[in-house]
């Protein structure tokens, strides 16, 4: 079996950008409603994630792109957790557990102290796999998105 490697998207690279694009619309789409604020970050991630100081990191095997996940600043040595998406083809070869410590490792790298994200309940295998990555809930938060109803955070 090939190795999956986890590379930054280089946003320069329009293959990079079609699979953060599709594999997190797929993901939005299948769980959730794509909001216009999905669509906006998706089709420019280097305006949303990159040219802000976070980051954007791809899950590859070969040329096949399994998934991906996105950092952004939110202010004080904090980083959001905006987008993680998992192929369908890629469930259970632990694509999303190595896709989540590589971006938790990149928020360190980045000099982040907390990584913060906001999910929905009704997705079990994500909130255990936060949990695993040691993301603990966070009670009382409000959210742009309608379809988050659940916040969590790790302190590094």
């Amino acid at each position: 079996m090939q190795t999956i490697e986890i590379i930054e998207l280089d946003p320069s690279n329009e293959t990079h950008k079609q699979a953060f694009k599709q594999i997190n619309y797929e993901w939005i789409k299948k769980y959730f409603k794509v909001e216009q604020g999905d669509l906006d970050s998706l089709e420019n991630p280097e305006k949303y994630f990159i040219s802000t100081g976070g980051a954007v990191l791809l899950a590859r095997r070969c040329e096949e792109y399994l998934g991906t996940s996105a950092l952004k600043p939110i202010g004080n040595d904090a980083y959001e957790l905006c987008k993680m998406g998992v192929t369908e083809a890629a469930r259970g070869l632990g694509v999303g557990k190595l896709i989540g410590e590589a971006i938790v490792q990149k928020a360190r790298d980045l000099g982040a102290k907390r990584v913060y994200l906001e999910t929905n309940s009704t997705l079990a295998p994500a909130l255990a796999l936060y949990k695993k990555l040691g993301f603990s809930r966070i009670e009382n938060f409000t959210s742009p998105y309608e379809r988050a109803d659940v916040a969590m955070e790790i302190w590094l």
